[in-house]
């Protein structure tokens, strides 16, 4: 045989079969020098490791139990601005409900028409569209409610809701000139609005937030983690896993001083794990992977999620979500205690670790 059938195809074509292509080499019909073999790392639990092993729900979702009395955590509804260049001239109408992104719905009665924005605006009281967006929130609430078999009447809830999203563009609704607060009732708005309202909602006194957790899979283990990555890791020591594989310098930080810091027993990279914490956005569902999980040295199980964050354009909608999970799970009480840490400066990781901590076990 020739020169030329010693080669092998590149990994892209070994792929195609499903074999690693160091270990089934194909002999390739064209000259040229041998591509050497990629270097690779084997990201695996190690079960000599087995103590520092990491466990949490899947959480799917919630079970909210309205009663006759709302209840809103407004220390976690976000606020929204209004973002005067991204307000339209001109604005589709129609009656009826509006849809969750502030849509006219295509079902209601009239016909659609097009009006400017200062007609809109003249046209569509405040009153009138708080009350619109009073009987969209009771329907979610009660939709989201059927999943409990609780059942609340409407009339019961919908003048609670007029106060509710009346507090809301009040206190929660920044709109610099020249937009106004009103303009919350449009797309995309809207629809964040109902959303954020809609995961601030508190159960009644002494009843609890259920999670939903998945019914085909149980608890999510540090001991199924197992891939091959191509991104060079480092080897730690407080891990289950044997390695962490950062993606960025603020994830290298973070782990570094995770795996040397004495209050944590164990920690992981959210890489191959599976952790997920979902969230509505723009009405469409959505999963948050926050960067690590830590579990604090002492009696009891202490979790902490740890997020590493530079700009993110969802990152208030994902931090609300991080804290109802949290709040959630807390409550639900089968999983042990979990935090929430926010990173925001890549300079002071290291400080506000030791500080979170410290609180935290102040506070145990």
């Amino acid at each position: 045989e020739g020169e030329a059938d010693d080669e092998r195809f590149g990994e892209e074509v070994a792929q195609v079969f499903g074999v690693p292509f160091q270990i089934a080499p194909f002999k390739s019909n064209q000259g040229g020098v041998p591509k050497p073999p990629v270097k690779t790392w084997r990201v695996r639990a190690l079960p000599e490791r087995a103590s520092l092993e990491m466990t949490f729900p899947r959480v799917e979702g919630y079970l909210f139990e309205p009663s006759s009395t709302v209840h809103v955590n407004w220390d976690r509804v976000p606020e929204i601005t209004i973002d005067p260049t991204q307000i339209p001239p001109e604005v589709q109408m129609k009656a009826g409900l509006p849809t969750n992104e502030g849509r006219p719905t295509l079902y209601g009665p009239g016909k659609l028409d097009t009006a400017s924005l200062a007609a809109y605006r003249a046209a569509r009281r405040l009153q009138s569209r708080t009350a619109e967006a009073a009987r969209e929130l009771v329907r979610m609430v009660l939709a989201q409610s059927n999943e409990s078999g609780t059942f609340v009447h409407p009339s019961v809830l919908y003048p609670q809701f007029v106060q509710v999203i009346a507090r809301f563009v009040e206190t929660r609704v920044k709109a610099p000139w020249p937009a106004e607060k009103s303009d919350v009732f449009l797309a995309p708005y809207y629809g964040w609005m109902m959303e954020r309202l809609q995961a601030s909602i508190a159960p009644a006194s002494g009843v609890k937030e259920r999670i939903r957790v998945e019914r085909n899979r149980g608890p999510g283990s540090t001991a199924e983690v197992e891939y091959v990555t191509r991104k060079e890791p480092f080897s730690v020591t407080k891990s289950h896993v044997n390695y962490v594989v950062p993606d960025s310098q603020w994830e290298r930080i973070a782990a570094y001083a995770l795996d040397n810091h004495p209050a944590v027993h164990s920690f992981v990279k959210n890489s191959g794990l599976g952790f997920a914490i979902p969230y509505q956005h723009s009405g469409m569902g959505h999963d948050y992977l926050p960067d690590f999980l830590v579990r604090l040295e002492g009696e009891g199980a202490l979790n902490v999620i740890v997020e590493t964050k530079g700009h993110d354009e969802r990152l208030v909608e994902k931090r609300s979500a991080a804290e109802r999970w949290v709040a959630a799970v807390n409550e639900d009480g089968r999983y042990g205690q979990w935090s929430y840490l926010l990173l925001q400066d890549r300079a002071r990781i290291a400080e506000e670790i030791q500080a979170c901590f410290r609180g935290i076990g102040a506070g145990r």
